[in-house]
């Protein structure tokens, strides 16, 4: 049996930040996210947002990689709301993007604590601004084709024009 501590905080938000988490059904929402999250393996530590985002916080298990693990959550979280929950006026979608974190253990109680108070830090704008950062540019074509370059061998690279830590001044925790 393999031993693995893997932990990660993530962060996405509604299709074009829209404020469509709506109290009346945001704890199955969050259950799903839950439901399926045990499904693939993880451990949910917190899971908590506003009306435009969510937060995680959970263990990854090292047979999933992030990317596949956020599909599934948003995937079948959005399915759930559209199909089962049915809210009137609009079709829920999530962002095409998505914040990753990996945590480790001495800074695991610091994200649930954060996590578990995501309405008291929009009611009171004592939000993480690296982690709660949204810009237009995160994911569009517009940002792919800034970070993707031409060697001169005529090989498409792509890179971030400056570390991910120091982008902000702030670290997240």
């Amino acid at each position: 049996m393999a031993f693995w501590r893997s932990y990660a905080h993530l962060v996405w938000a509604t299709k074009n930040r829209q404020p469509w988490i709506d109290k009346s059904w945001e704890d199955r929402l969050y259950g799903q996210m839950i439901k399926k999250a045990s499904e693939l393996g993880c451990y949910v530590y917190a899971v908590n947002g506003a009306i435009d985002h969510g937060h995680i916080v959970l263990t990854t298990p090292p047979k999933h990689s992030i990317s596949h693990i956020v599909k599934e959550l948003k995937g079948s979280s959005s399915h759930f709301i559209n199909h089962i929950v049915r809210p009137a006026g609009y079709h829920f979608a999530w962002q095409r993007g998505y914040g990753y974190v990996t945590l480790g253990q001495s800074q695991l109680d610091r994200a649930i604590a954060y996590v578990e108070r995501q309405k008291e830090h929009h009611a009171n704008s004592s939000t993480n601004g690296w982690l709660e950062r949204y810009t237009n540019e995160d994911e569009g074509p517009d940002m792919i084709e800034h970070l993707t370059t031409q060697r001169e061998d005529g090989v498409k690279t792509m890179a971030e024009p400056k570390a991910v830590y120091n982008a902000f001044g702030e670290f997240p925790f």
